[in-house]
């Protein structure tokens, strides 16, 4: 199945396909912005305009808040994630171990109540999964909130390995199971880190499906970490969709792809306004046949002029609301995915002044796992790059889990290949395969570091103003 992707401003987009289509996906996009940094005027009378501005558009934010919350469901498992994540919490807070929130995966966009059908996109959730283990190697305590069924801190090394995970196991003479002499050493280290966040109960993980689900986890959560003040740390990581159906137009049940269900009439549940419709199409040449799909329970074939027309509205940005009220004084980070470099930078800064957070790190499809950039406020953009020396192609047969601790066994005698250049890397110039050290070895120790003067500038404030 193809896609168009047709994006519209109101009024509504009818989402009529064209006959070379046989998906039409139209999007209803706002074009009301929150005010930016740099649109704050210098004079008196401008300041109050922009504050009477900041208070309107905090007030239409939280609006929309409660309109998006209040119409879309939680998830059933949302009362026993904040049980589970309020006493997390409260453990660690309670020790002054500083405690970090890493999303992960991406997050389906239902097309029916009972679902069949979903909107996805590509994550697997490999970013936050690799972050979550340097996270606790730095001494974190780490809620890890992610997709279903995507990579986990410590099992990812082995449950999306492009070996069989039974190649890692081996028959011993007595009949019993372990692990394979080839992996035995590799495999010991993996699983001594994991128990050792086990035995501490350093790691939480929850998980979620629906965009609408990943919404409600994380404000849940990100307003119980309120009380760990600038010791909290949001990194979100995870891969959220942009847009979805809204229920009230969502299909009860499984949408119908054939007229096998015409003659039910009355009896026909109603599809709702995300349905199968026919369009009108030019008029048919004579001698030419109208091109069918083969469906098999479908008499007759149904022909191309039937198309499933999907309307999508924007998800509301809720990172401002988590700036200001969720969690307002943890560090928030917030991760930029592009494809095209030359955006890249401009949309990270975009971002920034728009929700007015900490960090965005900004990284392209191409070269996400060897290169990032940090954009964040008052500071020159900071790209942060595997080293040269390390950029060989992966050995054939060598298993991810040789990088665990990579960062820690080479110290920071590499620091100085970190930060090369201020534009992005040609991917034509990197090896094929996977770099020999994961990028986020890198990442964390340089948001932690961020981590560290943002808890300090918290500490003074208060100070100065009497908390």
């Amino acid at each position: 199945m193809t896609s168009q992707l047709e994006s519209t401003s109101p009024p509504r987009s009818t989402g009529v396909a064209t006959p070379s289509t046989a998906l039409s996906l139209s999007f209803n996009i706002a074009e009301n912005r929150p005010t930016s940094r740099s649109s704050i005027s210098s004079s008196s009378s401008s300041q109050d305009s922009m504050a009477s501005e900041s208070s309107r558009t905090t007030s239409s934010s939280y609006q929309v808040e409660d309109a998006y919350f209040s119409s879309n469901p939680p998830p059933k498992t949302l009362p026993q994630h904040v049980a589970a994540a309020e006493e997390f919490i409260s453990q660690h807070a309670a020790t002054n171990r500083r405690v970090v929130l890493v999303t992960s995966g991406g997050t389906t966009v239902p097309l029916e109540k009972n679902t069949v059908r979903f909107i996805d996109n590509f994550s697997a959730g490999t970013r936050g999964a690799t972050s979550a283990e340097y996270f606790l190697e730095s001494g974190y305590a780490v809620i890890f909130l992610h997709r279903q069924f995507s990579l986990l801190p410590y099992s990812r090394h082995y449950s999306h390995s492009t070996d069989c995970f039974l190649d890692f196991l081996h028959e011993a003479e007595d009949g019993s199971v372990e692990a394979n002499p080839a992996h035995q050493q590799k495999m010991l280290r993996v699983l001594r880190k994991y128990n050792a966040a086990k035995r501490q109960n350093l790691l939480l993980m929850l998980p979620f499906v629906t965009i609408t689900d990943y919404l409600h986890e994380l404000r849940a959560v990100a307003q119980l970490m309120r009380p760990l003040g600038p010791n909290g740390l949001l990194y979100l990581a995870a891969a959220v969709s942009d847009f979805f159906v809204p229920p009230e137009r969502m299909s009860e049940h499984k949408i119908q792809s054939t007229n096998a269900t015409d003659k039910l009439g009355s009896k026909k549940q109603q599809q709702g306004p995300t349905t199968i419709t026919t369009e009108k199409r030019e008029p048919q040449k004579e001698n030419e046949e109208d091109e069918a799909f083969d469906n098999f329970d479908s008499s007759p074939a149904v022909p191309r002029s039937k198309r499933l027309i999907v309307d999508l509205d924007p998800v509301p940005k809720f990172l401002k609301n988590l700036v200001d009220g969720w969690a307002p004084e943890g560090m928030i980070v917030s991760f930029k995915l592009e494809t095209d470099p030359a955006l890249l930078v401009h949309k990270a800064k975009y971002s920034l002044d728009r929700y007015l957070h900490h960090l965005v790190i900004g990284n392209l499809l191409t070269t996400r796992k060897w290169e990032v950039v940090f954009v964040s406020p008052g500071r020159q953009d900071q790209w942060i790059r595997v080293p040269i020396s390390r950029r060989k192609k992966t050995l054939s047969g060598s298993g991810v889990e040789d990088l665990i601790g990579v960062a820690e066994r080479e110290g920071s005698g590499k620091a100085s290949e970190v930060n090369i250049g201020n534009e992005p890397m040609d991917p034509a110039s990197l090896p094929e395969g996977e770099p020999e050290m994961e990028i986020e070895s890198l990442i964390i120790p340089a948001v932690h570091l961020l981590h560290d003067k943002h808890v300090e500038a918290v500490r003074v404030k208060n100070l100065a103003s009497g908390k």
